[in-house]
This record gives C-alpha cells, structure tokens and sequence, in this order.
C-alpha cells in the first residue's frame, strides 16, 4: 500500500497535525512523499507552483515533504462566500460558485477529478498520506463522500483514526465512530491515536486496554498537548479557543468568511473583534482578507464596526487592510460579474483613495517585495480584485518584478500580499510592534520526533510498512 490515510472522529481533532508529522517522518527515512487532501473547506489558502492555489494546510504539508505546493495535493477546495455556498476550486483553478444543497450533484464529478489527481500523485512518489475531513462517520454523507474512508477504500490506503481527548467523550468519539462504518470501510482502520492529551499519560494506560478491546484494533499511542511545537492551523475553527479581547496592543476583525487568518500568527497575542471595544484605542487595527467583501462590509456596518475603525484612525492607531480588507479601505468596491456577492456594488470605508473592481481571472502567485525603507520580504497574492489607486499615492511596497502593491495614506495602509508580518522589519515598519520570534529548529522535524516518542514502534511500523 502506498497510501495512508488520516481519518478523525470530528474536525479539529489533529488530522492535520499528523499527516504533517508522518510526511515528515517518511521523507526522513528516505521516502518520496507526498500530501493529499481530496475535498477541503478553507479560506486558508495558498499559491501553487504551477499557478492556482490549495488549502493552506496541504502547503504546510508539502513543506513537512519539502516540496513546493502543488495542485493535485489538494484537488478540490471549497471556499465559503455565505452560511449556505461556496467558491468551488478544482486542482487549483476556480471552477464554479455553489450552493451547499446543489453540491451533491456533482460529487462523481469531483470524486473522479480527486481520483485522478491521486493517481498522478502516486506515479510520481513512494508514498502518500491523505487527511480526512471532518468526522469519517457522517453517515448522511456516505454516499457521496469523496474525501475520507470512500477515497482511502478506492486507492487501498491503511487508515489511521485520531481522536482529541480534550473535548471529553473519547471512548464514544472512537467506538462510536469505529461501530457506524461500512464493513469494507472499518477493516480499512488499523489503529487509533489518542491526542491533546494533558497530564501523565499513564493514567489512560486503562482507557487504552479498554478501547484495544472493544474496537480490535491496536492503539498507536496517546499523544500529549504541547505548545513547544508550532505550525500553521487549517481553519478559523482554531479562533473559536481565541481569547475574549482584553485591550492589547493589536486589534484583527474577525469577519464572518475570514481569509488567511494565519497572516497574524506571529503577531499573537492579538485581540480578535467581532464588536467595538470602546476605551481603548489600540496601537493598530488590522482588516484581514475575506471570502466576500461587499458583505464582509455590510456586516462591518450592522456591527458598527465601520465607525469604530475610523474613530481609532483618528485616534491614531494604524489601520491595516490585507486583501480583502485593503479593499475594504477604499472609496468603492464594485462586482458587475456578480463573482462574489449578489450585490454589484458598495460603498468602502473610505479610507484610502483606491477603487476596487472584482474580476476574473483569480491572480494567484509568490511574489518578492520590498518596503520603501527598503526591508525585502516573500509574501504572495490570492485574489479576484482589481484595485485603481492614483498615480501620486504611496505604495505599500513594490514587487521584485517592479510593480507597485496597495496603497498608503497617513496612518492607513492596505496590500494584496499575505505573509507580510510573518517578516518581523514589516511588522516594525507598518505596526509599530515587534512579533515573536520563531522558535530555533526545524519544527517538522520536532513533530516527527514527537511522533516517534509517544507511537507504539510496533503499530507504527506497520501503518509505514
């Protein structure tokens, strides 16, 4: 078997994590590997190298393989732009808007399109580790699953079952799960893991002997919390753990279909807002990317937030749009295609002297860049907008390929670059904080040490084998 699969009781559980861990486990020992994700939903995303973009969780993957992103680790991509539809990316290109209740209709479609891009996946790698979605066991979804114990029974990949003990209710997250699959399904699942635990693992050393009984299937080990190792999160399910704000130095909006919000990992902590916070005016505010702008602004103006952002402008705290929310900045946002929203036009907060206009096609690329005190960074653009700003305005940098990226005026700054303030010189230069340094070492390889540590060598060599 040249595949294996990472399946989980629920969604946030660590799915993620360890295919990380094992892509970086197996590249180690020698192994060409590769990441696979068949159907995600995210608005983290990230530019692969032959153009288009993946969930931004398979491009840390990929990082934990050491290879660049690429379209077929992650050949469906749904991206929410409402509560009930979403942009639907295929191996990297946008192919269509739907709603949640018509996407059945083209689960075949998708499945084979998955399929497909597995199979050139496997012709070019020893080994891939696919991640699940969700829970394995959503059985109203069985049959037109095409991302979890479906795909992984299609290409004959050995499952392995995570669980987070943090949640409470492991013993049924794991039985449960295990006693609602399919026959063909359930012989694929060849161990469990236990994660997030806190404390001496030892005393789940009972747990574990009861949960190898009723299930039949060996434990691969109980995984302990740690904060020591630190990758990128899949989803704006890792905000929901998020502190309630409480007056620090930054403030990023938390917009109903936020983007990458990983743009602001190494500012943590940040206080994320959903509502004034009146008293206090922060160093600087930050609008982050979203999946819909024209609603994202509307939804600005019923929480009014829209008037408590210029408040703390003139107050002078530096207010920061990334993306979508550079768009936010300007006078006019305009989709005459309707790409985004059914609305083809709204007024912006009027920040910056900039128009927005949305259009195909989607500019996805890494780009280099520089400030104009001069600081060189990476970053890289995800976005349907195309935005007028007048020729005597200030860039917010300018590309290695000599174009000029967003806008500044005073206090107020907007780009289409993602990743700026992972740079700690632009965070300094446009926030006026200094960020957490990152840690020393590799942390792909401290998880694939991780890993090791706490498996069972036994089921683990067997999962790899």
């Amino acid at each position: 078997m040249s595949s294996l699969f990472i399946g989980g009781t629920a969604s946030h559980v660590g799915k993620s994590w360890f295919t990380a861990a094992f892509c970086r486990l197996l590249r180690n020992r020698g192994q060409r590997v590769a990441p696979f994700k068949a159907q995600n939903m995210s608005n983290n995303s990230y530019p692969c190298i032959e153009g288009g973009e993946i969930g931004r969780a398979q491009a840390v993957q990929a990082e934990a393989c050491r290879l660049p992103a690429m379209a077929d680790m992650n050949p469906v991509l749904l991206k929410p732009c409402s509560t009930t539809g979403s942009q639907v990316v295929v191996q990297g290109r946008v192919w269509t808007n739907v709603e949640a209740l018509e996407y059945g209709a083209h689960s075949e479609f998708l499945f084979a399109k998955a399929l497909e891009s597995h199979r050139r996946l496997q012709s070019a790698f020893d080994r891939i580790v696919c991640e699940g979605a969700g829970s394995v066991a959503e059985v109203n979804l069985f049959p037109r699953d095409i991302t979890n114990l479906r795909l992984a029974e299609a290409v004959g990949a050995k499952a392995l079952l995570v669980a987070d003990i943090e949640r409470g209710g492991v013993f049924a997250a794991l039985a449960g799960t295990l006693d609602l699959l399919p026959d063909s399904q359930r012989k694929l699942v060849r161990a469990f893991a236990v994660n997030r635990f806190c404390g001496d693992r030892r005393l789940f050393d009972e747990g574990v002997r009861f949960l190898e009984s009723r299930m039949g299937i060996p434990c691969l080990g109980v995984f302990p919390y740690t904060r020591e190792i630190r990758i990128e999160e899949e989803d704006s399910l890792a905000l929901d753990s998020a502190a309630a704000p409480r007056g620090l130095e930054i403030a990023v909006v938390r917009l109903p279909q936020v983007s990458n919000f990983t743009d602001f990992a190494s500012l943590e902590p940040v206080d994320w807002i959903t509502a004034p916070q009146v008293g206090h005016t922060y160093r600087a505010v930050v609008i982050p990317g979203t999946k819909n702008t024209i609603a994202a602004l509307a939804w600005l103006r019923r929480m009014h937030l829209d008037q408590w952002i210029r408040a703390q402008a003139a107050a002078g705290a530096k207010v920061i749009g990334i993306c979508g929310g550079y768009q936010m900045l300007g006078e006019w946002v305009e989709d005459p295609e309707r790409i985004e929203s059914s609305e083809t036009r709204a007024p912006g907060l009027g920040l910056l002297p900039v128009t927005t206009t949305l259009r195909s096609p989607k500019v996805t690329r890494v780009v280099g860049a520089r400030t104009p005190s001069g600081t060189s960074f990476q970053g890289y653009e995800i976005h349907m907008g195309r935005t007028v700003v007048p020729a005597a305005q200030a860039p917010f940098a300018r590309l290695d390929t000599g174009e000029a990226d967003g806008c500044v005026l005073g206090g107020v700054a907007g780009t289409y670059l993602h990743g700026v303030f992972d740079v700690a010189a632009v965070a300094e230069e446009y926030l006026g904080v200094s960020v957490r340094p990152p840690k020393p070492g590799d942390p792909y390889d401290a998880l694939a040490a991780w890993l090791e540590e706490y498996s069972n060598h036994d089921v683990l060599e067997e999962l790899i084998a």
